[in-house]
């Protein structure tokens, strides 16, 4: 997606050690108009797969799992970090890697909002070692829901992620590659 990729390259920093800073636009500060373009193109994306739930992970995820939502008609639901005293005992849940805290994160659900029946389609802010994305997996299968897609806004190409994520053999899409940060390098794909 052009509009996305000259995001990245006009405000995205490489911070080193496969950090990408896109703090202005999608990670402390969201760009409502880039999100609503990223939603639209997502639910085009992935409009034959059906889906009839977004599910992201806390906190970052949420802007455009919640455009795409909006424009494909679905509630989103986040997996939570934290599990706040309105949830019940009953929860699903697993741990990830967070690359940009340095630690395990519990990433948790509650059976009321992913269930048997449900069409899951992932979507994240980024795909990069796929460890985030294949926990929302896990989630998605633990509460017997069928997973459809998986969407992420940018995908870090040389992490590879997206070869951990074949075995769930679903669509992945990514709206801009980066293939390269070694040396304080931004490449980016010609191809989405």
């Amino acid at each position: 997606m052009e509009e996305l990729k000259q995001r990245i390259l006009t405000s995205g920093r490489n911070l080193g050690g496969g950090i990408l800073k896109v703090d202005d636009f999608i990670n402390h500060q969201v760009d409502p108009m880039l999100m609503k373009a990223c939603g639209e193109e997502f639910a085009r994306c992935f409009a034959d797969a059906r889906p009839d739930k977004i599910l992201t992970a806390e906190i970052s995820g949420i802007a455009p799992a919640l455009m795409t939502g909006l424009v494909i008609g679905a509630p989103v639901v986040f997996a939570r970090k934290r599990k706040p005293v309105t949830m019940t005992s009953d929860i699903y849940l697993t741990v990830s890697p967070s690359h940009t805290k340095g630690r395990l994160i519990e990433l948790m659900i509650s059976p009321e909002f992913v269930a048997i029946g449900d069409r899951v389609l992932i979507i994240d802010d980024f795909l990069a070692s796929g460890l985030t994305i294949m926990a929302l997996a896990r989630l998605v299968r633990a509460a017997g829901a069928t997973l459809v897609g998986i969407g992420a806004l940018i995908e870090k190409r040389f992490e590879g992620g997206r070869e951990l994520l074949s075995i769930l053999d679903v669509p992945v899409r990514a709206l801009a590659v980066v293939t390269d940060m070694s040396d304080g390098k931004l490449e980016l794909a010609d191809e989405d």
